[in-house]
């Protein structure tokens, strides 16, 4: 199936790179308002491609990114020519987000969306002490470590991966329940969960031993708990170029060791 490209509208990140390619493009292929777009072209890095995802999460636009940016792993080459003819090509993928319901210790409930995956981690110089219940049985009484992130299949290449979680692929049923440096129980790898699953964590000894949570860049500082479920309604569309695409990035990165 093909995908119609006959309205697009750039978006880049701030860098000079970013910014002069969004200048060439739109007077090459013309320019809309983003909630008139069909497709958004997104130039710059990972980061920008996330932020516009979240920024146009469930309004049916799709993110077509093109690198700008240092990494890349979820842009499409940069190239100039043939814009509208690559994204008319171009394969869709469907992301879910995470819901995060972060109390802190003033009681608030702060609620937000990640599309990488929600951290918490320790913030003074002891371990953080973590209760662990998946769909309300406590599979963990305490976990002693430095953090502890819950990390969708988009994310699972990105934070998770560097505290060795496993890499999941885009169309996985599945969330990598992912430790930071456990100390107690010091064995203990994560676990793969459903992405129906709902997890609490629930910080012991909170006063003495803060910990902060984060869904991908919203921060909740000094919580007492943390609820984190897939949402069952938000969704973002992002599109891969056929030969670069992100089942064929998922597969080459874990044969990179």
């Amino acid at each position: 199936m093909t995908n119609t490209a006959s309205r697009l509208a750039f978006v880049s990140s701030e860098t000079a790179d970013a910014r002069a390619a969004l200048e060439r493009l739109s007077a090459r292929y013309g320019q809309v308002p983003v909630d008139e777009a069909d497709t958004i072209v997104a130039l710059g890095g990972d980061g920008f491609l996330l932020q516009t995802l979240r920024d146009t999460m469930s309004s049916g636009k799709r993110v077509y990114g093109m690198n700008r940016g240092t990494i890349g792993f979820l842009m499409n080459e940069f190239r100039e020519k043939g814009l509208t003819e690559r994204i008319a090509k171009a394969v869709p993928e469907t992301i879910r987000p995470l819901e995060m319901s972060a109390t802190n210790a003033e009681g608030e409930t702060v609620e937000a969306l990640a599309i990488n995956e929600v951290a918490l981690w320790r913030q003074s110089y002891q371990t953080a002490k973590i209760r662990i219940a998946v769909d309300d049985h406590v599979r963990l009484e305490e976990l002693s470590c430095d953090g502890v992130m819950i990390a969708t299949p988009a994310g699972s290449t990105a934070y998770n991966l560097s505290a060795h979680g496993p890499i999941l692929p885009l169309d996985a049923p599945l969330l990598a329940l992912t430790p930071v440096s456990p100390f107690r129980p010091r064995r203990w790898r994560g676990a793969l969960l459903s992405n129906r699953a709902t997890v609490r964590f629930d910080i012991l000894e909170a006063e003495k031993r803060p910990v902060n949570a984060a869904a991908d860049h919203t921060e909740v500082k000094a919580v007492t708990s943390v609820t984190v479920r897939e949402s069952l309604t938000a969704t973002a569309t992002v599109l891969f170029d056929p030969n670069h695409s992100w089942d064929e990035r998922i597969l080459a990165e874990q044969f990179r060791y």
